[in-house]
């Protein structure tokens, strides 16, 4: 039943949602026969029992969050290509190429990612594009260019020959030194960024021998750090090596990703400091097997891909064990768009009950993105971002694959 609302001459409808079990993020609860009440973009009521003629019939659903992903590259998927193609394609034709990929992650349930490093500003493009209505995607704040030290991870001249190397700096996300970190962050600032994401390690995918190796000083984290909090920003730390974790813990980074190598000590310090764990499992998971396949990866690449990436899944079975806080996120690009519901397989996988990982993805998620107040349950005054799949996943993890039902800012995408 569509209720048309007026106040001072506008004219709105209301949507009812009938919704058979919704997940309570704010409690981990499972509330059975709700009505969800809609009012353009926000959620105006949740209510006990089936209120009102439904517009949208959910009864026989299993209704949760739309759910959040903190690590993904919204512009760029692997493929044995991807080096070659950083030569041979203009910005746009990478844009162009997004626009599929950010449909799948939104049709998979992801109302909301968090992109973590993309060139050229173009998150902040696709992000405009989205928030425009030009194209179907989710709602994405970005980091846009991830910092790096002179050949660390982040490095956009990494394996190219020295007449194209040059010495690239702050401006291109590249730090050496304490101003180069101001001057960093201000970049990312007047770029349109939501965030700073920083390389404290080496990586697998970039052409550059070591994986885990600490890539920034503390002096060079904490300036980082200090300088984003000027702007508002929280700051992600891609990590593998332990010392390089370390480092940027101690530094007052909000979130390690990945995290391969995480020792005890660092999980104590994670916890002590209210640290965030991304863990990233499935592009774990893919590296690892594609590390198998000759000619997938550099011959550089390919040792980093078969060692670190089979590890990142133990790691986050410790860390859950251990008490860390956990919050979803793929690296969703090294794996494929729209597959980012694995995730949650490989996280019961690793002890983690289906109800955390649920929460992991919407409520935690929320919270380390600091739109808490915005996203991240269903509740008065949140966006109505709301994702359903037909049965329970806390019975069948497979169900995380079948959403049926995607809502986001109160406009249906799929159903």
């Amino acid at each position: 039943m569509m209720l048309a609302l007026t106040l001072s001459g506008a004219t709105w409808a209301e949507t009812i949602i009938h919704a058979g079990k919704m997940v309570d993020a704010s409690t981990g609860e499972v509330r059975e026969a709700v009505t969800i009440v809609i009012d353009g973009e926000r959620i105006a009521s949740v209510e006990a029992g089936y209120q009102g003629t439904a517009d949208i019939d959910l009864t026989d659903a299993f209704v949760m969050p739309g759910w959040i992903d903190m690590h993904v590259h919204i512009a760029s998927q692997q493929s044995p290509n991807r080096f070659v193609e950083g030569f041979t394609l203009e910005p746009a034709d990478y844009a162009l190429r997004a626009v599929p990929y950010a449909e799948r992650t939104l049709m998979a349930g992801f109302t909301t990612v968090r992109d973590v490093g993309t060139a050229y500003a173009l998150a902040q493009s696709i992000r405009r594009a989205v928030n425009g209505g030009h194209i179907p995607g989710p709602r994405i704040y970005t980091s846009g260019k991830s910092l790096a030290t002179t050949g660390g991870h982040a490095d956009p001249t990494n394996g190219v020959i020295e007449e194209l190397r040059g010495d690239p700096g702050p401006a291109d996300g590249v730090v050496n030194g304490v101003d180069d970190a101001y001057k960093a962050v201000r970049a990312r600032y007047k770029e349109g960024a939501d965030l700073i994401k920083l390389t404290a390690t080496g990586g697998v995918l970039s052409q550059a021998k070591s994986g885990q190796n600490p890539q920034f000083t503390e002096e060079e984290i904490s300036a980082i750090v200090a300088a984003a909090q000027d702007y508002g920003f929280r700051v992600a730390a891609h990590a593998h090596g332990t010392e390089g974790m370390r480092r940027a813990v101690v530094a007052g980074v909000n979130s390690i990703e990945h995290g391969t190598y995480m020792s005890d000590e660092v999980m104590e310090l994670m916890k002590q400091h209210g640290t965030w764990y991304v863990p990233t499992i499935a592009a774990g998971k893919f590296v690892g097997e594609k590390a198998k396949i000759d000619g997938y990866f550099s011959e550089v690449v390919r040792p980093k891909a078969a060692a670190i990436g089979p590890v990142i899944f133990d790691t986050f079975a410790r860390a859950y064990a251990a008490g860390v806080k956990i919050a979803f996120g793929t690296d969703t690009g090294v794996s494929p768009h729209g597959e980012n519901w694995k995730e949650f397989i490989y996280m019961v996988e690793g002890g983690m009950p289906a109800m955390e990982a649920i929460v992991s993805a919407t409520r935690t998620a929320a919270e380390l993105l600091d739109e808490w107040d915005n996203l991240g349950s269903i509740e008065a005054g949140k966006y109505a971002d709301i994702v359903a799949v037909p049965g329970d996943p806390r019975e069948d993890v497979q169900e995380f694959g079948r959403v049926h039902f995607v809502m986001k800012g109160g406009k249906v995408f799929k159903q």
